[in-house]
């Protein structure tokens, strides 16, 4: 499917622009494999790069314009680096809203014209916007010529896409797309960025698994969440609850709050499973891996309470499939995908009958995708 895609971008821009790009640049999307709401504690996240990606066939302008056409919405948005003005709702936002990020941070730009296409399915949870701001940050180095730094391009991204389009993530999605690599996925902690890679258990793929249902009311649960964290960093006396080990949140979790308690432990709980999980990668521990995902579902179902029907039940059809290993839901909740770990042998078979399951539990349509953990943003010319 990449390939393909690289190509229609590519040819779309001798069709709409007269001659071919300078260059094509490529930024993928993500799946979490663990640490989920520990990001905005300050904690730590497990995600890697998928072979889903953005691309931008792109070419110097010369002058501060920048020309873009998207070929998912068959439209051209165009603007002027030097007078921007917001337009709340449309996809060439987080253009605009990269291109003022950088240049707040102090780079001078030059501008461009572009075809952009993506494969990141969309509102699924697997960061298309991410991808697409370090896309479009790339794409800026190939006009304006600045070096690349994969952890100040992705909070310039992270800028961007909370001050400018207005929505309020966390570091991990643009962080993953900048700094990825094949074959691995990324221990990032979210409060220094120190970043490690970690190899994926040999003969293991990563399965994300799309309900095809989308998130609803997660604005306000998740502002809701992230204020009962906040309640019980204050009771605990820390910045974040990433300071909070488990055996001091069990001593003193009886004088709290019980649903303030239950949201502290899930992320409590969870900055461990990550950090075990990176372990148990470094050690090619598949089962292990495995094995904290199920714990990781099983927390976010009972303690955070992010999860939804369809959720539990992809992850259960999951479970039960041959060559699973574990599973469990990604991204914010409420909707959207879980991610399974599967022996490779059995990826193919592990697909239909999961598939089948879910459709014959729910009547709904789900799509599988078996991903390869690939590189983070990049420019081919």
């Amino acid at each position: 499917m990449t390939p393909s895609l690289r190509q229609q971008v590519v040819e779309t821009f001798r069709q709409r622009y007269g001659s071919a790009p300078s260059a094509v640049v490529r930024a993928p999307g993500r799946v979490n494999l663990i640490g989920e709401h520990t990001d905005y504690n300050d904690g730590f996240v497990l995600p890697m790069a998928i072979d889903r990606a953005s691309w931008i066939a792109v070419r110097p302008r010369g002058d501060g314009r920048v020309r873009i056409f998207s070929c998912h919405h068959n439209e051209e948005a165009e603007f002027d680096l030097g007078a921007m003005t917001k337009r709340p709702g449309h996809w060439a936002e987080y253009v605009k809203g990269t291109a003022w990020a950088l240049q707040e941070a102090g780079y001078t730009l030059d501008g461009w014209d572009g075809v952009t296409g993506c494969d990141v399915p969309l509102g699924a949870g697997l960061s298309s916007s991410a991808s697409f701001e370090m896309a479009v940050a790339r794409a800026f180095e190939v006009s304006s010529k600045f070096p690349w730094d994969a952890a100040k391009m992705a909070l310039l991204g992270q800028k961007a896409e909370n001050q400018w389009v207005g929505v309020n993530c966390g570091i991990m999605d643009q962080m993953i797309s900048a700094a990825g690599k094949a074959g691995h996925a990324l221990l990032i902690d979210c409060r220094s960025l120190a970043h490690e890679l970690v190899p994926l258990p040999r003969g293991t793929v990563v399965i994300v698994l799309d309900t095809s249902t989308r998130r609803g009311l997660v604005g306000s649960a998740y502002n809701e969440r992230r204020a009962q964290c906040e309640a019980a960093a204050r009771f605990f006396g820390v910045k974040a609850l990433r300071d909070v080990s488990v055996a001091e949140f069990q001593t003193r979790v009886g004088a709290l709050d019980k649903l303030v308690a239950k949201r502290a432990r899930h992320v409590v709980t969870e900055n461990d499973r990550t950090q075990r999980a990176a372990a148990a990668m470094k050690a090619g521990d598949a089962m292990e891996l495995g094995r904290l995902m199920n714990e990781s579902h099983e927390s976010l179902k009972r303690d955070f309470e992010v999860t939804n029907e369809a959720l539990n039940i992809m992850v259960e059809c999951a479970r039960r499939a041959v060559g699973c290993l574990g599973a469990r839901m990604t991204g914010a909740g409420f909707g959207g995908c879980a991610v399974a770990l599967v022996r490779a042998e059995a990826a193919e078979q592990f697909s239909r009958s999961v598939a089948a399951d879910y459709q014959a539990a729910t009547k709904l349509q789900p799509q599988l995708y078996i991903c390869q953990a690939s590189d983070g943003a990049e420019i081919f010319r």
